[in-house]
């Protein structure tokens, strides 16, 4: 049989892995940050009769610009944000992924780099890899929280003049947020594109990058999803706000027709009903307050979570560990940092499990925690 070191593999490809949590199902699954409640009978009824109007013209090729979606997202970030935009700042395609791939295959590539502030989302090292740019980390510590260290961070920017900068804001996994005026320094700083990933924005109590649009019209872009608040993992829309200029440049590279028919209407169902999607936002932070003190309180170690997940520790072993509760039929995601593992918040009766199992595995937790 052929294994894949027996292709011409490009070499900067060899020995890594493709991205993904294991997909096993188990009663509590606690471990891709998807929010855990269905979408509202409104937004499934109306999707249904979208698709039985769209059936018809499955011939046709979608819009190739999806113009009435990205209306519809300008409308909503001026909404959510306050920061008013148009169809012209917005940009949309197949989850976020989809978006920072072709923001990279427009402002990387051969001969230029990304730097990132991790751990991170470990796609941004991927797409970057994908898009021939080099990836230049630069570590968050477990002594400073998993917080950006800005001397470091303005030090390293100064020292390898990145044609992109990330960062994550809530971060993932940690949970924790950039303050925007370190936002701002990075901006100033950064000789190329920053790039603030928001997947989480909306369970985030600080205010978008996006109020800092205005002042830096050439170097800044937002990223975001409709993955985690809008119960729309499995519709896979991401979307990114900027000035229009970037818009035209990822035109440049994208895919003709990208975003299928369906994927556009039902993207545009969800945005009508998200006052009746986006109120479990609300339940879910309450539900990570909870989990948070109740974690603390039985002595592991809890990052300050801004997000839809909690990172937490100490642990020796932190793979066993994972497997402890996986065993005790919770499935959290070991991301690979040392010591930590992470965990969606669920449904209350899902954060119930986890919280039992957590009691019960009290003991792996590391004296230095």
């Amino acid at each position: 049989m052929t294994e894949l070191s027996d292709l011409p593999l490009r070499d900067e490809l060899r020995g890594k892995s493709a991205y993904g949590a294991p997909q096993l199902t188990v009663a509590n699954q606690l471990n891709t940050n998807e929010n855990p409640y269905p979408p509202s009978e409104a937004i499934i009824n109306e999707l249904v009769e979208r698709v039985q109007e769209l059936g018809a013209s499955l011939n046709r090729y979608p819009d190739r610009d999806a113009v009435q979606l990205r209306t519809a997202l300008a409308e909503y970030i001026s909404q959510q944000t306050g920061v008013a935009v148009t169809v012209d700042n917005l940009w949309a395609a197949n989850g976020s992924n989809e978006v920072l791939q072709q923001l990279l295959q427009a402002f990387g590539g051969p001969g230029r780099t990304a730097l990132g502030f991790t751990p991170s989302y470990s796609m941004h090292p991927i797409l970057s890899t994908g898009t021939q740019t080099e990836f230049i980390s630069e570590p968050r510590l477990e002594q400073e929280r998993f917080a950006i260290n800005m001397d470091r961070a303005l030090e390293a920017i100064e020292k390898r003049q990145p044609n992109i900068v990330f960062v994550t804001t809530p971060n993932n996994p940690t949970g924790g947020v950039t303050p925007l005026e370190d936002i701002e320094k990075i901006i100033q700083a950064a000789p190329g594109i920053v790039i603030v990933d928001e997947a989480y924005a909306e369970f985030c109590d600080q205010p978008s990058a996006c109020t800092l649009l205005q002042d830096y019209p050439t170097k800044l872009v937002v990223s975001r999803t409709m993955s985690k608040a809008f119960d729309f993992a499995g519709g896979r829309l991401g979307y990114f706000v900027a000035d229009p200029a970037f818009v035209e440049a990822v035109m440049l590279v994208r895919l003709p027709y990208h975003l299928s028919v369906l994927a556009q209407a039902s993207a545009e169902v969800a945005l009508r009903h998200s006052a009746d999607t986006l109120a479990t936002v609300e339940t879910l932070r309450s539900e990570r307050d909870r989990v948070v003190g109740e974690l603390t309180a039985m002595g592991y170690d809890v990052i300050d979570s801004q997000a839809n997940f909690i990172f937490f520790g100490r642990f020796a072993d932190a793979h066993t560990t994972w497997q402890r509760f996986l065993d005790r039929d919770v499935l959290i995601r070991d991301v690979g940092v040392p010591g930590w593992l992470r965990a969606t918040v669920g449904l209350p009766e899902e954060n119930d499990a986890f919280l039992a199992a957590a009691r019960e595995l009290v003991g792996d937790i590391t004296e230095s925690a």
